[in-house]
C-alpha cells in the first residue's frame, strides 16, 4: 500500500513545517523534505516546493528548530552558534545531533514511515546550505534505510558526524551541487562524502560562491535527478526546470 499524504497532526506539534500536495489529483507516491539554509525560515521553501511541481510528490518544508539570536529573525540548524572573530560570520558546522533527530526521528521514522505508510525509498530530502547538511547527515546514518535520494547544496558531511555512519556506506544516492569558485564543499569534504555514501554524483557550477540554482542549466541535473529516483509514471512536467531562486 502506498503512504497517504501526510498532515500536520502526523507530526509533534514542536516541527514547523508546511504540506504541499502533488499537483491536481495525483496521488502522493513520493515525499520531498526540503531543508532551508542558516538565517532563513521554511517560507521561501514552502514556495520552491509549489514551483517544482513534481509528479506525485508531495513536499514538506521543515524550519529548523533554534532561532537566531539577537531577534535577527531567521533560524539555524546547528546544535551551537559559533561566530569567525575576523568576519563576524556564523559558522556553518556545529554540529547537527538535535536537527537530525528531528529530521530522522521527527519526520521521517515517526511520521513519515510511522504515521503515514511510506517506505523510506519514496523519501527524498533536499537541503540548502547548513539544510544541505543536516540532509546528508540524515542520509548517511540512516544506514539500515535507503532513502530515494539526497540532494545537497553547497552542503557536506559535519566534521561532527559520528564515526559509526562511516563504518558502512549509505546506499542513499547523494547529489552534491557547489560552486567552481569559493565553495563551502572542499575536496576534503567531497572525499569524506565518498566514504559515507556508495552512490554519490558532484556537480560543480561555474560560479562564485555557493547559492540556491537560479537558471535552467543549474537546476537540470537536480531535476533529472529527481526523475531518476521518484516513483513516478508521469515524468518531471514540461517547463519546471525553470524555478526562481529562492
Amino acid at each position: 500500500m502506498p503512504g497517504r499524504l501526510p498532515t500536520k497532526s502526523d507530526f509533534a506539534q514542536s516541527i514547523e513545517l508546511s504540506i504541499t500536495p502533488p499537483p491536481s489529483g495525483q496521488p502522493a507516491t513520493n515525499v520531498l523534505i526540503l531543508l532551508h539554509g542558516l538565517g532563513d525560515t521554511n517560507a521561501p521553501f514552502t514556495k520552491l516546493g509549489q514551483q517544482l511541481s513534481l509528479p506525485e510528490t508531495a513536499c514538506i518544508a521543515v524550519q529548523a528548530p533554534a532561532p537566531l539570536p539577537f531577534d535577527l529573525g531567521g533560524f539555524h540548524w546547528g546544535d551551537d552558534l559559533i561566530f569567525d572573530q575576523n568576519t563576524g560570520v556564523m559558522d556553518m558546522d556545529t554540529g547537527f545531533k538535535k536537527a537530525t533527530t528531528v529530521i530522522k526521528d521527527g519526520v521521517i521514522y515517526d511520521g513519515l514511515i510511522g504515521k503515514c505508510g511510506y517506505k523510506g525509498r519514496e523519501i527524498m530530502i533536499f537541503g540548502f546550505a547548513q539544510g544541505g547538511m543536516v540532509a546528508l547527515q540524515v542520509a548517511a546514518e540512516l544506514d539500515d534505510n535507503e532513502l530515494g535520494g539526497v540532494v545537497g547544496i553547497g552542503g557536506f558531511l559535519s566534521l561532527s558526524l559520528p564515526l559509526k555512519a562511516l563504518e558502512k556506506k549509505s546506499k542513499t544516492p547523494a547529489l552534491v551541487c557547489k560552486a567552481s569558485k569559493a565553495s563551502a564543499v572542499s575536496d576534503s569534504a567531497i572525499s569524506r562524502m565518498k566514504d559515507a555514501f556508495e552512490f554519490l554524483e558532484v556537480k560543480e557550477w561555474n560560479k562564485r560562491g555557493d547559492g540556491m540554482p537560479s537558471n535552467r542549466e543549474e537546476m537540470m541535473p537536480i531535476m533529472q535527478f529527481f526523475a531518476r529516483r521518484l516513483r513516478s509514471t508521469r515524468g518531471v512536467p514540461a517547463g519546471s526546470v525553470e524555478i526562481s531562486s529562492v
